[in-house]
């Protein structure tokens, strides 16, 4: 798993409609997750290398102070850079936001028209955590070893696949090689379809067939899990 840049991150479909207004000598500095905050004062809460996305609710309330003190806040904590809903509370980026995050190199990116930031965040992480096919990925290779150094790997399998393992061996075969095709193809089901060489329909039906019996398999840490649980599998 190699944490994406911003520049990887904004080229992702969902983030189509941004526009970079400042700190475009920081698009190379890697994000390491997403976050939707309103509050002015997210920084203390966060880490370093994040991407806040807000809608400006509290922004639009606050004074030109408060606003300046926000980006440097925001800067100060090695935020990632501010993404920005100008659409209902705020129509531009204040001036004196604007001026300081250019004077920090900071990368605001903005979004004109509304956008749904459960699809933005969707599909950040699942750029962020994507794991590398194959057992040469290091941080993939490094955990299938300490689970099964520690003699967690059978109980882990178990928990992530328990239910398909227990099918007969032709329908087995067939859901698994399904679910690592989906997996390397980032459930495009078209690319998963000509990766196994049949129609997209069977494809359709063997992912809700994987949904029934797997439950959740849209979040980035259970996908992530499951990629784990086929590595231990090969074993």
């Amino acid at each position: 798993m190699s944490l994406p840049t911003l520049r990887q991150i904004l080229e992702l479909p969902a983030f189509a409609s941004a526009e970079i207004l400042s700190g475009q000598a920081k698009l190379d500095s890697h994000i390491t997750w997403v976050h939707v905050a309103e509050v002015l004062d997210v920084a203390r809460l966060l880490s370093g290398g994040e991407l806040v996305l807000c809608t400006g609710l509290e922004l639009s309330r606050s004074s030109p102070e408060a606003r300046v003190a926000y980006v440097r806040s925001l800067a100060e904590a090695g935020v990632g850079g501010l993404g920005l809903e100008l659409v209902r509370w705020l129509q531009e980026v204040p001036t004196e936001m604007l001026q300081t995050a250019r004077m920090l190199q900071f990368p605001i990116l903005v979004f004109r028209t509304e956008v749904r930031f459960a699809e933005l965040t969707r599909a950040a992480h699942e750029r962020i955590l994507r794991p590398a096919p194959g057992p040469e990925e290091p941080l993939l290779e490094a955990l299938v070893e300490a689970l099964v150094e520690t003699g967690r790997d059978r109980r882990f399998v178990e928990q992530q696949l328990g239910a398909v393992l227990r099918l007969p061996s032709r329908p087995k075969s067939t859901l698994l090689a399904t679910l690592e095709a989906l997996l390397s193809a980032q459930f495009n089901i078209a690319e998963t379809a000509r990766r196994l060489g049949v129609r997209r329909q069977s494809v359709y039906y063997r992912l809700e067939q994987l949904k029934g019996m797997l439950g959740d398999l849209d979040s980035p840490e259970r996908r992530l899990g499951l990629w784990i649980a086929l590595e231990l599998l090969k074993r």
